[in-house]
């Protein structure tokens, strides 16, 4: 509940919203429906959510700094002293004095060179940084989705295609008894018989391992069981050309954006650090009650002035800060390069991968076709007595490699085709239409970017939602 709380800030709750949280039919779940129960019950999507909403109070608290800072203070002393004077003939004299004082005192920034100024810009310059880090995570949470949805359907479909070959085999066993009891084989054919039934037998439990563990990676992605899935029929529309992948990857991958606001945060730090080297100017204030208890004495005390401080010498530690982030400002540029060939490699990267992936389907249906052909003109021509049973098992086990390449190879290019959507930074929930309610990245920080306080309205609200949060 309390997620649809924090979601729905800004914009309600979504019309599919309500279909979207409905439990996915066993019989009929397919790739889009495992990708959006890894959108809504994936533990990193959600720690990042609460890494970006630190972010915005980080906002919050800078821009916070330009506001007056009201206190209250109080305290009791309690003085005792003696002293001897020459009034006082050169004898010791005593006093002792309670006093108890409370009051108001103010505090406002009025000027330091505008480094507060540019410390808020710094921190929505964080904010956006960390809205791309948080894309990134989406992307792989759903990429994860997208992998053990066809891991799962692979594997289903190579154990159905061994347990139909085992079947066969086990036929094929029983015809070379029949012939070898009439004498038209000899024992050696049982025995290459039953040698390729116990393979195929292991292959089986060998398969059924790699479903079993499959399916344990869907469920950690999904939160739930696979039930029976829905292999899909097409792949996503894809760019032309590699090249356009890289040069949409440069221009609109997360990552790229992030290091670009992180570049734009190096700078204002270096514009930031040099404002402290400033003249920095506060009006102070004060208003209180005195009393002082042994003289029955009240007064009244207020307060205000204008307090204006700024460095002459310590030591080179401003001028140390200085350095150190113009060298982290350097730091980032070049962060940027390294992000920027990342980026184009893993581009070019998924797009090979499609490509190869596509021949290699092509390629393994004719092989399929032509194995299927060997196979049954290898069995005809076993039963006339011109092939041994070893040609059979042999044809058989082609046959049965090469649908399993086939398999594989189907899977693979739909795994690569959302690869190359990642790579572009187009593997979103919102870019797939996914019928999820969509994390808002603008809503919190818009209830929370003016810094409200807890006894506020919208500070009460905000603590609703994120009591509600802490609860689930």
């Amino acid at each position: 509940m309390a997620k649809r709380i924090f979601r729905t800030l800004r914009a309600g709750f979504f019309a599919a919203a309500c279909a979207a949280l409905m439990p996915v039919s066993a019989s009929a779940e397919t790739l889009a429906d495992a990708m959006a129960s890894a959108y809504e019950h994936n533990g990193l999507l959600d720690q990042n959510q609460a890494l970006l909403r630190a972010a915005d109070e980080d906002a919050a608290a800078t821009y916070a700094l330009l506001r007056p800072i009201i206190n209250w203070y109080g305290n009791v002393t309690y003085t005792n002293s003696s002293a001897i004077t020459a009034s006082s003939a050169g004898l010791r004299a005593h006093s002792a004095t309670n006093v108890a004082e409370m009051g108001l005192s103010l505090e406002l920034l009025l000027y330091d060179n505008g480094a507060t100024k540019l410390a808020v810009e710094a921190s929505r310059e964080t904010v956006l940084a960390t809205r791309q880090a948080l894309i990134s995570v989406e992307q792989q949470v759903l990429f994860d989705a997208v992998q053990s949805f066809l891991h799962v359907v692979r594997d289903a479909r190579i154990v159905e295609l061994r347990q139909n070959n085992l079947r066969l085999v086990a036929r094929e066993l029983q015809a070379a008894q029949d012939r070898f009891e009439v004498g038209e084989v000899t024992r050696t054919d049982v025995a290459l018989a039953e040698a390729s039934l116990a393979g195929g037998r292991a292959d089986l439990a060998v398969s059924q391992g790699q479903l079993m563990q499959s399916q344990e990676y869907f469920a950690s992605v999904t939160g739930h069981q696979p039930g029976a899935l829905v292999a899909p029929t097409s792949a996503p529309k894809m760019p032309k050309s590699g090249d356009e992948v890289k040069a949409v990857a440069v221009r609109a991958h997360p990552d790229m954006i992030r290091a670009k606001h992180e570049i734009t945060v190096a700078e204002l730090n270096v514009a930031r650090t040099r404002a402290s080297l400033g003249p920095t100017v506060k009006l102070k204030g004060a208003y209180g009650v005195q009393e002082t208890f042994s003289e029955t004495y009240e007064s009244q005390v207020g307060s205000l002035g204008f307090n204006v401080t700024a460095p002459i010498y310590q030591g080179g530690r401003l001028s140390a800060l200085l350095r150190k982030s113009m060298a982290q400002r350097d730091a980032t540029r070049a962060a940027l390069h390294v992000t920027r060939h990342n980026v184009r490699r893993s581009a070019g990267n998924a797009w090979a991968q499609l490509s190869a992936a596509g021949a290699q389907l092509a390629a393994s249906g004719r092989q399929v076709e032509a194995s299927r052909v060997a196979f049954e003109g290898v069995r005809e021509e076993a039963k006339l007595g011109s092939r041994t049973t070893l040609d059979v098992l042999t044809a058989e086990q082609d046959l049965l490699d090469a649908e399993s390449n086939r398999i594989t190879a189907r899977a693979a290019q739909y795994i690569a085709a959302y690869g190359v959507l990642a790579s572009m930074g187009q593997l979103t929930a919102e870019q797939l239409n996914l019928r999820v309610e969509l994390y808002d990245p603008e809503a919190y920080y818009n209830m929370v970017k003016d810094a409200p306080t807890l006894t506020s309205k919208r500070g009460k609200k905000l603590d609703q939602v994120l009591r509600a949060i802490g609860k689930e």
